[in-house]
């Protein structure tokens, strides 16, 4: 649904699209012969600017689509509510670091053609009401295989279901078998032949992200469709579930970290749920300085991300010497954007994602008098925030607000900065420029997370919240910091989470930065050595092969 590749493009939303676009630079790297589809959307997500209080205001994005992208001249029909809705591609092609070329296909239905409301179906990421989503998701899982088609993609092997909004491909790999058969009944070798064509990847443990539709609505948008009506395709809970019509027709179904997969295990019980951990595009995400450092000692780094174990034999000059350019790098934009000065021997914490309540952004901020205690003049403390609510989340929204209170309660005492509008430039000088990456989910709902990934690589250790890849990634003391424990005797609540965050930032982070940097400079190499050297997107998509792909 969503596809981050350039900061120009408008054309995702968060993690998600992040994490889409990073596997397909991968993919390009490794000449994996594979093409990737998506919808338009010519106004984007939104674009954000926040009030002095934290109010978030969203505005359409207008970007030049024929400087970015190729028109195809193939084009598909598909009908939404008995209408015949023309789709066409656009093209935008991936280079990998050898030459080697992933297309991604941008799905548009604003052609003079289509009716004013259909015109309007690929304008707005995750916009619009139920009608319009659904529309949507008809367009990228049928129309997607129809364009593809007319393209000459005749004999693709699998097609890869990221998150369950692309499973309407079903409905058309089942009735692409009636009619090669002339048949309209269909029988378990038509859905076996589609099941062993098809693999899914979930990416969400949160209930809002498990697209599902009333039934009387799919009906009237898909009307010619006969297959919807089968209880064994869609249907589930008298409701058009999307995630259960995608595990139901893949042959191989993961989740995005280990325990996502056990948390997804418990929801779908009846079906086998593996683990491949999610990674980032190494070489997008490193900044300048740190590519450079590795480019002189540790050579091949770019074609074998793997390699960057070998960071912990980096002079530690070096280290230090890079991670202050990246952070005069932030401070410079900080100062840019906000005329906030912060100081660059102040011990840094960012916060970077989407703002919505299970992330929990305000954790930092549940007892303001311990804040205060902990951040002295011998230790002083600046923060900086970033991250989107959707336009619908009011909850997202005020957490925002919440972040700007915060900030004239302390009144300077800990400086903090909300930067408006994140996206990849913005994210690439967050996780590179702060000194502490923080992330605070309400476990067990965040399934990966991305973010701290991109900090390893930049040397940044973080103090999180055990879960996601975070349970895979934390060597207490040696990788960053947990908040919060493992132990079954721990309940994960506001109050158990802050206590723990303030522990860890008063005993363990502050004492280490501000009078053993040494050892701080050891746990950075260790950062990059262990997890960056791991959670990498090549590695995820060598594992997306042997285990999805060509199994």
């Amino acid at each position: 649904m969503e596809i981050g590749l350039d900061n120009t493009l408008p054309t995702y939303a968060g993690g998600l699209g992040i994490v889409a676009g990073d596997t397909i630079y991968s993919a390009a790297d490794q000449g994996i012969s594979m093409a990737a589809v998506t919808l338009l959307y010519r106004k984007g997500h939104f674009r954000q600017t926040l009030e002095a209080d934290g109010t978030q205001r969203e505005e359409p994005v207008t970007w030049p689509i024929e400087n970015y992208l190729k028109e195809c001249g193939p084009r598909a029909q598909v009908e939404i509510a008995g209408r015949k809705v023309t789709v066409r591609a656009w093209e935008y092609q991936v280079k990998g670091h050898g030459g080697f070329v992933v297309p991604v296909y941008f799905l548009d239905t604003d052609l003079p053609e289509n009716s004013d409301v259909d015109r309007g179906l690929t304008d707005v990421l995750y916009g619009g009401d139920e009608r319009y989503r659904i529309s949507q998701e008809v367009i990228l899982g049928i129309g997607g295989v129809r364009v593809l088609r007319a393209m000459g993609y005749d004999s693709i092997e699998r097609f890869h279901m990221n998150e369950g909004h692309a499973a309407f491909l079903v409905l058309e790999l089942l009735q692409e078998r009636l009619q090669a058969t002339n048949r309209t009944q269909l029988q378990d070798e038509d859905l076996e032949a589609v099941r062993k064509s098809c693999v899914f990847t979930t990416h969400t443990p949160v209930a809002a992200g498990h697209d599902q539709f009333p039934l009387a609505l799919a009906h009237d948008v898909l009307s010619r469709c006969p297959l919807l009506g089968r209880e064994d395709l869609c249907s589930h809970e008298g409701k058009c579930n999307m995630t259960y019509l995608a595990l139901r027709f893949s042959r191989y179904v993961n989740g995005v970290a280990k325990k996502h997969a056990e948390v997804t295990r418990n929801l779908f019980t009846e079906y086998p749920i593996d683990s491949i951990t999610n990674g980032v595009h190494a070489v997008r995400w490193t900044s300048e300085p740190f590519q450079a450092v590795y480019d002189r000692y540790i050579p091949g780094w770019r074609q074998d991300h793997s390699l960057l174990r070998y960071a912990i034999r980096l002079p530690r000059r070096e280290l230090i010497d890079a991670h202050e350019k990246a952070k005069l790098a932030l401070l410079g934009y900080v100062e840019k954007c906000t005329g906030s000065v912060l100081k660059p021997d102040v011990l840094t914490l960012g916060f970077g994602r989407r703002a919505t309540a299970y992330k929990r952004m305000n954790l930092l901020f549940q007892d303001m008098e311990r804040l205060r205690a902990i951040a002295k003049a011998e230790t002083p403390i600046q923060v900086v925030f970033s991250g989107k609510a959707h336009p619908m989340d009011g909850e997202g929204k005020a957490l925002i607000r919440q972040i700007h209170q915060a900030k004239a309660e302390l009144n300077g005492a800990i400086p903090i900065v909300y930067l408006p509008e994140y996206n990849m430039e913005l994210g690439k000088l967050l996780t590179s420029g702060v000194d502490i990456w923080l992330n605070t989910p309400q476990p067990p709902l965040e399934a990966s997370g991305t973010s701290g990934m991109k900090a390893a690589l930049n040397g940044v250790p973080s103090l999180s919240i055990l879960d996601g890849w975070w349970v895979e990634g934390c060597i207490e003391g040696v990788t960053g910091w947990a908040i919060g424990s493992s132990s079954r005797n721990y309940e994960p609540t506001v109050s158990n989470d802050s206590r723990s965050l303030y522990v860890k930032l008063e005993k363990k982070i502050l004492p280490l930065f501000y009078e053993n940097k040494e050892h701080f400079t050891d746990i950075m190499a260790q950062c990059i050595a262990l997890n960056g050297s791991f959670f990498h997107s090549q590695r995820m998509i060598e594992q997306y092969v042997v285990k999805a792909y060509y199994k």
